[in-house]
């Protein structure tokens, strides 16, 4: 499964979780999310993410 991190500040997107600070409901993969959306930690754009491979 991946989890996508911010390579500014290390939030992880879950899309299990999705982001209900900013409206992404969960299980939206991090493909679908609109291109204008910012990490709610640090407000980083969307292409400093990273995708991470994690168990579970």
């Amino acid at each position: 499964m991946k989890v996508w991190k911010c390579k500014k500040c290390g939030y992880l997107y879950d899309p299990r979780i999705g982001d209900s600070s900013t409206g992404i409901p969960k299980n939206t993969p991090f493909e679908n999310i609109p291109s204008d959306w910012r990490c709610p930690r640090c407000d980083a754009k969307k292409d400093k993410f990273e995708a991470i491979e994690v168990e579970g």
